[in-house]
């Protein structure tokens, strides 16, 4: 197959671990047969710096005209003071609202490799293997507010239609059904109308899932039961704010934040894939960044945009291989325990390969 990539390297480690998934990219298409090509754009605080907006007109042009989105990372200390008018991820946040990647797909596991650099007891760890859905283009981070410096107050609005509520269902439950065929919705019904909506309307949509499981969880005990019986989830959806601080605690499981990919997805083929990890601006340019993130964005951009299940299920069982080896960045590494750089564990994932 062919297929053109818009590639977004952003800030930070962005552009260090970019280029250890182009050549990753290459190394499956020269071993299976696929032509991709790549069509790099600004995003993010170097935009801001050369174009003076997080995201220029001329990346959207790049974006619509192809196949995938694969970004990197975003923001630094730079561009971190969070009372400016323009501000990296505000280009992140467009791109998914321009596009109506109203999914993000953040999925952990846990590698019995790694169980001794994680924070939580190894058997708490067995068989950790969740999705975490997360509302992307509505909730908290995108209903109305009021800056401070409009009047005495400030506030943001949690707002959520029916439809922005069912989608999101059901991408859930479809994940569910190829997955244990459980969901846990996350909510705070309890206290927040837009919350007692979300829960009316995930419940309705179960209507259609008779095969799949589902309960209801409060996200402050949800965020409890991530640490103590994380096993027990299958797939999670929830509310955009909720699955953000979520999905970053359960990195924890996985052993680093560098580990986690994600994939944001709307109608269709078409989808914007980065990791969790953010921009890690205190060791840019020196080798340390761990790739695991990116390896697996590229995995889920082959698997969700270009039914490649068989290419997607090459890259982790490498990276499996790697870890078992003993290959480790310095994100997974014990306190004084030798590790090895970007490009190191890099050639290490494309050897297993």
């Amino acid at each position: 197959m062919k297929a053109t990539i818009a590639v977004l390297p952003g800030d930070g480690i962005g552009p260090e671990v970019m280029q250890t998934a182009l050549n990753l990219l290459d190394t499956i298409g020269a071993k299976c047969g696929h032509e991709f090509s790549y069509q790099e754009a600004l995003i993010g605080g170097i935009a801001i710096d050369q174009t003076g907006d997080p995201l220029p007109a001329s990346t959207i042009q790049t974006c619509e005209g192809a196949d995938a989105i694969l970004l990197a990372a975003v923001g630094g200390p730079q561009w971190s003071d969070p009372t400016a008018k323009v501000r990296p991820e505000q280009g992140l946040l467009k791109l998914r609202q321009h596009f109506g990647l109203f999914a993000n797909l953040r999925p952990v596991k846990t590698y019995p490799a790694l169980f001794e650099h994680v924070p939580l007891r190894a058997e708490l760890l067995e068989g950790v293997d969740l999705l975490i859905v997360r509302e992307l283009t509505g909730g908290l981070y995108f209903g109305k507010r009021q800056e401070q410096d409009q009047g005495a107050d400030a506030y943001d609005t949690m707002y959520y239609s029916v439809p922005e509520v069912e989608r999101a269902a059901h991408v859930a439950f479809r994940a569910a059904q190829k997955r244990r065929n459980k969901v846990t919705s996350v909510d705070k019904a309890n206290v927040l109308a837009s919350m007692r909506l979300w829960r009316r309307v995930v419940t309705q949509v179960h209507e259609d899932y008779s095969d799949v499981a589902l309960d209801h969880v409060l996200v402050d005990a949800c965020a409890m039961h991530l640490l103590t019986r994380p096993a027990s989830f299958d797939v999670l959806v929830m509310e955009n704010m909720f699955g953000d601080i979520l999905s970053d605690e359960a990195s924890v499981l996985a052993g680093s934040l560098g580990m986690l990919p994600s994939a944001s997805l709307g109608n269709g083929t078409f989808g914007l894939y980065e990791p969790v990890h953010g921009s890690a601006p205190d060791i840019a340019g020196q080798g340390k960044a761990n790739p695991i993130g990116m390896f697996l964005s590229v995995a889920m951009m082959l698997r969700y945009s270009f039914a490649l299940e068989t290419e997607a299920l090459m890259i982790e069982n490498a990276i499996d291989s790697a870890l078992k080896a003993g290959a480790r960045t310095a994100d997974i590494t014990s306190r004084g325990s030798s590790f090895i750089s970007t490009s190191e564990f890099s050639a290490t994932v494309k050897a297993a390969l």
